[in-house]
């Protein structure tokens, strides 16, 4: 039972991350119809910025994290600027092509620039453990769990509490509605890919405690959380939160219990069976069409 908590709590915090970077598929997604197939990357990009500010600078770890997220939200606001909208109105494949070639541009930058070694980044939480009788867990996974708890709070009393945050709600519902109505349709889009790709460098920045960085790991990590967006319902921001924390406690589970090989497998396996059952997602809204 023990070890059962133990994984579990893993799960969670492996899950914790996936849910974050599904968040930025969902956000980016419900606001424009298109799907960002470098949100992974963006990801990696943002480790390799707090990296660069705690461990090559020497910067104070949180001032670091905050740089990195602010870094990341100004780099999204340029992808969004410079790559997505002069292309929109295009067929999605375009648009999908574009975010694929920026993240083999992101991975192959990176490792031009921090090398193709693996990194670890130093935290306040990466060492100690919490001692509950005979269950140890560590700092590091609890500090994921409290701090995406921490975001997803902030980002709905941003989304339903603000003006900013009901225009965003209000072009993702209708972009063309909301711009009859006075918003300014393309400065929101671009504060969307910004919070989008600064929730990927959170991610990012919650990933360094408990594994390594390097170019690849936003490629490994978003095929993980395309999944989970689906799986929770692509569209819905709780649903992104809820998928990432199924695959992630799959993964962990079937990695410590089933034999080798399975770790991979086993959470596709449990999306076709929900697809199948519910093809919109666990909390995706049931959409029919008329032919």
């Amino acid at each position: 039972m023990l070890d059962f908590i133990q994984q579990l709590v893993s799960g969670i915090a492996l899950g914790c991350v996936y849910g974050l970077i599904a968040l930025g598929f969902v956000l980016i997604y419900k606001a424009t119809e298109v799907v960002n197939f470098a949100q992974g990357d963006l990801m990696m990009l943002g480790g390799f910025f707090v990296f660069t500010f705690i461990a090559l600078l020497g910067l104070n770890y949180w001032l670091g994290f905050l740089l990195a997220v602010a870094a990341m939200a100004l780099f999204g606001m340029g992808a969004e600027r410079l790559l997505v909208r002069p292309i929109l109105g295009y067929p999605q494949f375009s648009i999908v092509m574009a975010t694929i070639g920026l993240g083999y541009f992101l991975r192959s930058v990176a490792g031009m620039i921090w090398g193709t070694d693996d990194l670890k980044i130093e935290t306040p939480f990466s060492t100690g453990v919490l001692k509950i009788g005979d269950l140890v867990l560590a700092y590091d996974k609890l500090s994921v769990i409290v701090a995406t708890v921490i975001l997803c709070g902030v980002l709905y009393l941003f989304f339903n509490h603000t003006r900013l945050g009901t225009a965003m709600r209000a072009t993702s519902e209708n972009m063309l509605a909301a711009y009859y109505m006075g918003i300014p349709v393309k400065r929101v889009v671009s504060m969307i890919w910004a919070i989008s790709a600064a929730v990927a460098a959170c991610a990012g920045v919650l990933l360094a405690p408990i594994t390594f960085i390097h170019s690849n790991v936003g490629l490994a990590l978003g095929l993980k959380a395309f999944p989970a967006a689906v799986l929770g319902g692509f569209g819905s921001i709780p649903g992104a939160l809820v998928g990432g924390l199924i695959i992630g406690v799959i993964e962990t589970l079937a990695g410590f219990y089933l034999p080798q090989g399975w770790k991979d497998v086993t959470p596709y396996i449990v999306l076709l069976a929900v697809l199948l059952i519910r093809p919109q997602g666990l909390l995706g809204p049931r959409i029919r069409k008329k032919v």
